[in-house]
């Protein structure tokens, strides 16, 4: 057995959860025949610019942007290749938001070099001028593909889907948001359209799986993992969809210790994970391919701020 392949064994044992559509062939690790991935992704940080107060509670200490900026930055020392994902509600909750506008966090997660990100409905709570007025301090692309802006002040300001290579592994990543009638002020969201995030996801992931040739499908969704009542959310998501592989989701805070799988419209996985809120916690998933893309294997293991 190679040291190589040692390394992959002792990662599987040591992750929360082993995910393999199948059987995968670990010899492929001796020839160099699988590329790897490692995807971070966070959600719902909300202004969480330093760790929640040391007073005893249950979240004290946890958090903060400089303890997560470390955590990314030793596992992209460690790893080939790192893609950073946000799942919306960036802004709101701490003084920063209410004195800078959203200007801090942009600027820590461009140091953190996050690779995409969607809005949630708390991106909103500056209007979108507001929103707008702080994008030159992103450096990174906001997704959001059920939102029409044509006829608001997003317009040219964010993207349906991106696209991102590594090696020969295509990834695409498309955004969902939430309706925000109820959420947000109208005229705080003047001018955009909520769209069916079904169809609308259907039609990005088929987009990115047959047009563009993608290896893996992303959904960043504000949506919220699930709900009591029949209500949109990614669970409901993933069983109307197909042509998606993971959900990325936010809104409802939800702490789940494993990557959830669920069947789609054609009983195949998805995975759905979410970390928590705050900015107390990093999901983190490992994804490996076999070059000719056929097989593909998944470890994940949520990792606490702390």
């Amino acid at each position: 057995m190679t040291l190589q392949r040692r390394t992959f064994l002792k990662q599987m044992a040591s992750s929360s959860a082993l995910l393999v559509p199948g059987m995968f062939p670990y010899h492929l690790f001796e020839s160099g025949e699988v590329t790897k991935l490692t995807l971070l992704h966070t959600n719902d940080v909300h202004s969480r610019v330093e760790p929640f107060p040391d007073d005893g509670g249950r979240n004290a200490g946890r958090g903060g942007a400089a303890k997560r900026a470390q955590l990314i930055s030793q596992i992209r020392q460690e790893e080939k290749h790192v893609i950073l994902l946000d799942s919306g509600d960036i802004f709101q909750g701490t003084p920063y938001f209410n004195f800078f506008g959203g200007e801090i966090e942009f600027k820590l997660m461009s140091e953190m070099q996050y690779d995409v990100a969607t809005m949630g409905n708390h991106d909103f709570d500056a209007g979108i001028e507001g929103f707008v007025k702080q994008l030159p301090h992103a450096n990174f692309p906001f997704v959001v593909s059920n939102y029409d802006v044509n006829d608001s002040g997003l317009y040219g300001h964010v993207l349906p889907y991106v696209i991102k290579q590594y090696e020969d592994v295509k990834v695409g990543v498309f955004g969902i948001g939430i309706e925000l009638e109820g959420l947000v002020p109208d005229k705080m969201c003047q001018g955009v359209v909520y769209n069916d995030p079904i169809a609308v996801s259907q039609n990005m992931a088929n987009r990115l799986r047959n047009d563009y040739n993608c290896d893996y499908v992303i959904c960043l969704s504000h949506l919220g993992y699930s709900y009591r009542e029949d209500r949109m959310s990614d669970v409901i998501l993933a069983a109307n969809t197909s042509n998606i592989d993971l959900i990325l989701g936010g809104h409802t805070h939800t702490f789940l210790e494993q990557v959830q799988i669920k069947k789609n419209k054609l009983q195949k996985p998805v995975f759905i994970n979410q970390a928590g809120w705050g900015g107390m916690m990093v999901g983190r998933l490992d994804i490996y391919f076999e070059n000719n893309k056929k097989t593909k294997c998944q470890t994940c293991k949520n990792l606490f701020v702390e």
